[in-house]
């Protein structure tokens, strides 16, 4: 089957963006004039944390199960929300990897069905790149500026040239930040999701206390790791207990403090490389994935652009974890850009390099494929 041609596009443009990436389950409703600022008329994310919180991290297979018995309703309560009809449609915008393949699939499957009975234009988007365009759906932004895409299950830097165009500088080569923030959360017996759990415990601690490591800080480039960084939480937490019998609050407290301290250590020093090897005139710096809704790292990211002359954009919290209106903003973009869909052959992907010309990066974390 070929790709469909182009057709004019309405004016304005209402996109449905579907998500089904991970373990959040997302339907959107965006609307965007030529020349004018997106609105985004719903914007609906059913959560799993109840179903995967006896397993301390997420199980695809649940996860999968959850996004095929929800994805409808969620679209349901989207169009409700914004007052619309699929009639009212124009597009639908899916996230087509990189991801659990179980969730992926059963998005790009509806999104499939609901593009064929309606005859919509159907447009596969890449996650990473719903998220590396997320500033210009909360702002006016001009490209090009720097991303540094901060998740569960990624971490990288990316120069946003356009819609279709990203240059990787950098990346983890092992655990992704929102991982070890996870894995920490339950070294120390803190609730999952563990980012706002060991958040909430640093505000209490003494972030000097513990002598952690900063992994790669002293290598060129922009490459990060965090595992290391989680082992050495490990040990200090095992020398804890067999020196007190236990763990003391104050000790949990210090331990998330001085590890909270070290990734933004990190990412501040491989922020800064980042901007300089970019070679090339910025508009911003940006952040967006569940973790840039730290507040520490935030505010150390906003001295590194300060330091360079920069804005430092930072999207609301419901816009930097997983939902659906970046898909279809992301959606929206590649439609003004080159306004081609896809077909019915569109598949789900497990990786998908927004980068296909940089090595790909090692490991994989356990909220889903590094691309």
């Amino acid at each position: 089957m070929t790709a469909i041609a182009p057709r004019p596009l309405p004016d304005p443009l209402t996109v449905l963006g579907i998500e089904s990436s991970c373990d959040d389950t997302g339907a959107a409703l965006v609307r965007h004039r030529a020349g004018g600022t997106p609105e985004i008329l719903s914007n609906i994310v059913i959560g799993q944390n109840a179903l995967h919180a006896g397993f301390g991290g997420i199980v695809p297979e649940i996860a999968a199960r959850a996004h095929a018995e929800k994805l409808d309703l969620a679209v349901e309560e989207a169009l409700d929300q914004a007052g619309l009809t699929l009639a009212d449609v124009d597009a639908i915008a899916v996230t087509a990897g990189p991801g659990l393949i179980g969730g992926v699939l059963s998005g790009v499957m509806l999104a499939k069905g609901l593009a064929a009975a309606r005859g919509l234009p159907l447009l596969g988007v890449n996650h990473l790149a719903g998220h590396a365009l997320t500033p210009r759906l909360t702002g006016p932004l001009e490209f090009p500026y720097l991303m540094l895409l901060v998740s569960g299950g990624h971490c990288q830097f990316l120069l946003v040239n356009g819609p279709d165009s990203y240059r990787r500088l950098g990346g983890t080569i092992d655990d992704a930040p929102g991982e070890a923030f996870d894995k920490v959360a339950k070294l120390l017996g803190l609730p999952q999701p563990g980012g706002p759990a060991v958040e909430a415990e640093a505000a209490q601690g003494d972030p000097a206390r513990f002598a952690l490591p900063r992994p790669l800080a002293d290598r060129p480039g922009c490459d990060m790791s965090f595992s290391g960084l989680k082992t050495a939480v490990l040990r200090q937490r095992d020398l804890l207990v067999s020196e007190h019998g236990g763990l003391r609050a104050q000790d949990r407290a210090d331990l998330c403090a001085g590890f909270q301290a070290a990734v933004a250590d990190l990412l501040a020093l491989k922020t800064a490389r980042a901007l300089q090897a970019s070679k090339t005139p910025l508009q911003a710096l940006a952040v967006a994935g569940g973790v840039a809704a730290n507040r520490a790292l935030r505010a150390r990211l906003e001295d590194v652009a300060d330091a360079a002359g920069l804005r430092c954009i930072a999207p609301p919290l419901a816009l930097c974890t997983d939902n659906a209106a970046m898909i279809a903003w992301a959606g929206i973009e590649r439609l003004r850009a080159r306004g081609t869909p896809d077909d019915m052959q569109l598949s789900a992907r497990p990786r998908w390099p927004l980068d296909p010309g940089a090595a790909p990066m090692l490991g994989s974390g356990k909220r889903g494929a590094k691309a």
